[in-house]
């Protein structure tokens, strides 16, 4: 910074107006999808108990191969069942059928209204080419896709994302467990399924809630061909908008999950590089409840342009800070996913806007609406792209 001219004197931590024009004018460089853009560095850690859990870490993708301008982040994580088929093609083909449903032309902020609709028939495009391998296993999936400041996430099964950013914390994926969703509970038994705990000798019932037949706790995955039509591919997708301050994401299987709050998981981590961080995650999980399960953890730094990685501020008190983080979407509550713990600690706030949240169950039912059955939302990705029900899908750069 230059000094200031004879005679101005200038109180100790305050800026000069160019530098704030300056910065100002970066901010809004970023906001457009160019210009400046956040640095995203990511890790991942693991422990394997079956070999069944995937990590995707793509931090430098193109929608347009050799066209730096539509360059983007991708990261996601499959908990695999009853087998790892379906966590490994869901790996190896899942990125690849979303893309195929955007048009490559597209502007940026098209592209990002484009996303949504397209998560949702690239999950079920996936879904539905899987099941001709004749596989019985199915996964969880959470995908991530970064572009600038703007993070689009879609989920089935219970393998969470969560965002530290301003001070909060921020769930960004729904848990599709039954027992963590008394809607999806009642998306499957108005539509004929059953669903109850293991009954064992004297009546009495044991263990977490499943659908049958076939017995499964999710409500939502990709595979699990031989579960009954109930069980869904169909994403919940949400996509938000970061503020000029950027945030850590944690994506981790339910082997975390399952042994840490998110506050925890955040605390431990904190100060540490992602792929430190990832590993610390990991190791607080496994030495609270112990290997139980296939522990997997990706940590996910978006750090904007003028920030020193040295300078991450710790949370603020939760609830606090809030506005400064300029557009964010909850339609409805956090109900889906948060413990009974975690929605006395992180009530709803109400000082963000929106930019889209939709998928469960209320995008299933749209669905109904127009006419797409259970059945042939796993035969016809085309059919979610251009049903005029999704129209209204859009971003809201606002």
């Amino acid at each position: 910074m230059s000094a200031p001219p004879r005679g101005v004197r200038r109180r100790a931590g305050s800026v000069a107006l160019g530098d704030l024009l300056r910065r100002e004018a970066s901010a809004e460089r970023v906001a457009a999808g160019g210009g400046e853009r956040p640095t995203v560095e990511a890790g991942q850690a693991e422990r394997a108990k079956k070999g069944e859990d995937l990590a995707l870490l793509k931090p430098a993708c193109e929608r347009r191969p050799g066209a730096p301008s539509t360059s983007f982040s991708a990261f996601a994580l499959f908990d695999g069942h009853n087998g790892s088929a379906a966590a490994v093609y869901a790996k190896e083909h899942l990125l690849g059928n979303v893309l195929g449903c955007v048009p490559a032309d597209l502007s940026w902020d098209e592209w990002l209204a484009a996303l949504p609709r397209a998560l949702v028939a690239g999950f079920v495009k996936t879904d539905k080419d899987f099941q001709t391998k004749a596989h019985s296993s199915g996964t969880t999936v959470t995908l991530v896709i970064i572009d600038g400041s703007v993070v689009t996430v879609a989920s089935v099964g219970d393998s969470r994302c969560v965002l530290e950013a301003e001070g909060s914390i921020y769930y960004l994926s729904a848990d599709h467990r039954f027992d963590a969703s008394e809607e999806e509970v009642g998306r499957v038994t108005e539509c004929g399924g059953e669903v109850g705990r293991l009954n064992v000798v004297g009546g009495a019932e044991i263990g977490p809630l499943r659908c049958w037949p076939g017995g499964l706790c999710l409500s939502r995955s990709i595979g699990d061909q031989d579960v009954g039509e109930f069980i869904i591919p169909v994403p919940y997708v949400k996509q938000m908008k970061l503020s000029n301050s950027g945030g850590r994401l944690i994506i981790a299987s339910d082997g975390v999950w399952d042994a840490l709050t998110a506050e925890t998981a955040f605390s431990c981590a904190r100060g540490l590089s992602p792929e430190a961080a990832a590993d610390q995650i990991v190791k607080e999980a496994v030495e609270s409840k112990g290997l139980r399960d296939d522990t997997t953890c990706i940590v996910i730094d978006i750090i904007p342009p003028e920030k020193p990685k040295s300078t991450m501020e710790s949370p603020k008190t939760p609830g606090k800070g809030l506005g400064l983080l300029k557009s964010f979407f909850l339609r409805k509550t956090l109900s889906d996913s948060l413990s009974v713990a975690d929605k006395d600690n992180y009530p709803e706030p109400d000082l963000v806007e929106e930019v889209f949240e939709d998928g469960c169950p209320s995008l299933s039912r749209r669905l109904l609406a127009i006419g797409c059955t259970y059945s042939n939302l796993k035969n016809s990705a085309t059919q979610l792209v251009a049903a005029k029900g999704l129209q209204r899908w859009q971003y809201n750069d606002t």
